[in-house]
C-alpha cells in the first residue's frame, strides 16, 4: 500500500484532491444557476478507492468497520476499505455504502472542500463541478436570490468543523511522532487448503502503526496526560481496528465467489 492517495488528498485548487475530479471555487456568477438533486445512491465517487483519509475524532466510530493506519511520511489516518487499488469492498460501483459501515466526514462532505488561498491567506468554499448530481435547476438550489441558500450554509459549516478537525488531527500524529511511538507494520494472510493446511504467508500491506510495545514504555505522568487529553484513547480505538484486517480478506473471498474469480472455500 503506497502513499499516493496520502499525497494526492492534501490537493488545492488544481483538482488534485481526493474524489474532486473538477474542483471550482463556489461563486454566484459561475454556479448560481445550479442546485443539487437528491441520489439514493450517492457514493460512487468513493468505489474506486481502497483507502479514505480521517480525521482523529473518527477512530472509534471507524474502527467498527476498518482497519485505520497512518500512510506515507506524513502518517496519514486513513481507513482501509479494499485490500487493492481500484476496489472498495464497501461502496458498490452503483454507490451504495454497506448499512452497517461508518462514512468518513472526508465522504460525507462531498461535493464541497476547502482550497487554500495562499495570496489571501484564506480557505475558499469549493464544489467539485464534475458530482453528477449536481445540475442546472437542482432540487436544492446553491444560491437564491444571489446569496448562499440554507444547503450551502450548511456545508460551510460541515467544512469549517472538518477544517478544524484536519487540524486536530495533524496535532495527534504530530505528538506520536514527537514520542516515537510509530512503527512499520505488515498486514499478512495466511491462505488454508481444503485440507485446513496453511500455505504461504502473503503480504497485503506495509502501514505505519502505533506500537503496543512502545506505548508500554512511556511514563505513567506521559500515559496519564495522553488519557487526559482523549489520545490515549484514540490511540487504543486505532489498535482494535487492527483487528479489522481478517474482516476485509473474508469480504474480499466472498466479492471474489460472488464475480466468479474463486470457487468454494478460501
Amino acid at each position: 500500500m503506497t502513499d499516493t492517495t496520502a499525497a494526492n488528498a492534501q490537493g488545492s485548487l488544481d483538482g488534485n484532491v481526493l474524489f474532486y475530479s473538477k474542483p471550482e471555487p463556489l461563486s454566484a456568477e459561475m454556479h448560481g444557476a445550479l442546485g443539487v438533486n437528491p441520489v439514493d445512491k450517492p457514493y460512487a465517487f468513493v468505489s474506486s478507492s481502497h483507502v479514505v483519509p480521517m480525521t482523529v475524532t473518527e477512530f472509534a466510530p471507524a474502527s467498527l468497520s476498518y482497519p485505520v493506519v497512518f500512510l506515507g511520511e506524513n502518517k496519514m489516518p486513513v481507513a482501509v476499505m479494499g485490500l487493492r487499488s481500484g476496489e472498495n469492498l464497501f461502496v458498490s460501483a452503483a454507490g451504495e455504502f454497506r448499512a452497517d459501515a461508518y462514512i468518513p466526514a472526508y465522504v460525507r462532505r462531498y461535493p464541497f472542500v476547502f482550497a487554500n488561498d495562499q495570496a489571501q491567506q484564506r480557505l475558499i468554499l469549493c464544489i467539485d463541478r464534475a458530482a453528477p448530481f449536481i445540475t442546472e435547476g437542482g432540487q436544492a438550489p446553491l444560491f437564491v436570490d444571489g446569496k448562499p441558500s440554507d444547503y450551502v450554509n450548511q456545508a460551510m459549516d460541515f467544512c469549517n468543523n472538518f477544517e478544524q478537525e484536519r487540524l486536530r488531527t495533524e496535532s495527534f500524529v504530530k505528538l506520536l511522532n514527537d514520542l516515537d511511538l510509530f512503527e512499520v507494520k505488515e498486514a499478512v494472510f495466511t491462505p488454508r487448503d481444503a485440507n485446513g493446511q496453511p500455505g504461504q504467508p502473503q503480504k497485503l500491506a506495509d502501514y505505519f502503526a502505533v506500537s503496543e510495545e512502545k506505548l508500554k514504555t512511556l511514563s505513567a505522568e506521559k500515559l496519564a496526560e495522553l488519557r487526559d487529553n482523549g489520545a490515549l484513547g484514540q490511540i487504543y480505538a486505532h489498535l482494535v481496528s487492527l483487528l479489522g484486517w481478517d474482516r476485509l480478506v473474508a469480504m474480499a473471498f466472498e466479492r471474489a465467489r460472488q464475480n466468479g474469480e474463486i470457487a468454494g472455500n478460501a
